[in-house]
């Protein structure tokens, strides 16, 4: 890597990074335990909080578990070259779990491969953020709320970390706009008041956005 330009090297990083958060473990989960395609299920997506609800807690945390080492080891790997190589693949993996290539560019919302990416490029800002989710979750009970709000948090936590600026703000930014996006659906439930809390199965689950 070192012999390669440095916009080679990030290129490289954007991909990998790509590929690592592509794998849908939720999916190679089930399927490996026997519980049928995820996407078929509750609310289709292939994430932990899914998982947990359709099979169970220890399925949904070796999901949670397997979904945010995709994204930290992709991180990981490239910060022994450089921050921004580890930034840009760290980013480029929830790219990949939103918007799999092996799923037809589908996904998941891309909150746990989030958190791991933000523990490696600065472990202090992820802790932060982490200890912002369970408040809010402690506060509200709804797990989609505590995701977006520790998320939207942590460009602000990351200003403040880094006193000022930094390539870390504008990833988390990148990140906390990106979980938005993704939690359209959940943002309309929580506006009615139909969005389940933690532990609590909805009436009537959101058709699978397969």
């Amino acid at each position: 890597m070192d012999a390669l330009s440095p916009n080679l090297q990030l290129a490289i990083a954007g991909i990998i990074g790509y590929l690592f958060g592509s794998v849908p473990w939720g999916l190679v989960l089930m399927k490996l335990a026997g519980k049928g395609d995820i996407r078929t299920m509750g609310s289709g997506n292939i994430g932990a909080t899914n998982v947990a609800r359709n099979a169970g807690k220890p399925l949904g945390a070796l999901t949670l578990i397997l979904d945010a080492s995709k994204g930290a080891i992709a991180a990981l790997i490239f910060m022994q070259f450089n921050e921004l190589a580890g930034i840009i693949a760290g980013f480029t993996a929830v790219l990949g779990h939103n918007f799999s290539i092996w799923l037809k560019f589908k996904g998941g919302k891309g909150v746990a491969t989030s958190l791991g990416v933000i523990l490696i490029v600065s472990w202090p800002i992820g802790v932060l953020t982490c200890c912002a989710w369970l408040v809010i979750w402690s506060t509200f009970k709804y797990s989609s709320l505590a995701s977006m709000g520790a998320l939207v948090a942590t460009p602000a936590i990351a200003y403040w970390f880094k006193a000022g600026p930094s390539a870390v703000m504008y990833m988390t930014a990148g990140l906390a706009i990106l979980s938005l996006i993704r939690h359209h659906q959940n943002i309309k439930r929580l506006l009615k008041g139909e969005e389940p809390k933690t532990g609590k199965k909805k009436p009537m689950e959101e058709p699978p956005a397969q």
